[in-house]
């Protein structure tokens, strides 16, 4: 029998689930959907469902520090940098000139890898 898919949606594994959940909705300034109290947090965006979710315990030690990465296509990459430097978790790197468009490299505060992307206009 084939996989029938109703739905696929992006969760990242939190260490510190306040602390991602609180930062993912300054960044998207958005408040979460749906919530467990200290377990899962899921924000609706275009396109696109993101869930954070604290791990069981016995989950939690074999998760590698960078679990994934996520990529955010932005309207204004300039004011993006700017608003992940106001959160307090300004990206590392320079801007980067690719044949797609310009993007930048930043951290969460999990250390997952955020890919800021602004399309060629």
């Amino acid at each position: 029998m084939p996989l029938t898919l109703t739905e696929v949606f992006v969760a990242i594994a939190a260490q510190n689930f306040s602390n991602l959940v609180q930062f993912y909705h300054n960044l998207l300034d958005l408040a979460p959907t749906q919530t467990i109290p200290n377990r899962y947090a899921e924000f609706h965006l275009p396109g696109l469902k993101l869930g954070i979710f604290h791990p069981k315990q016995v989950l939690s030690r074999d998760l590698p520090a960078q679990q994934m990465s996520l990529c955010l296509e932005v309207a204004d990459l300039d004011a993006a940098i700017a608003h992940l430097t106001q959160l307090g978790y300004p990206p590392p790197g320079e801007i980067i000139l690719a044949s797609h468009g310009r993007e930048i490299y930043a951290y969460d505060p999990d250390g997952n890898w955020l890919i800021l992307h602004q399309g060629i206009a």
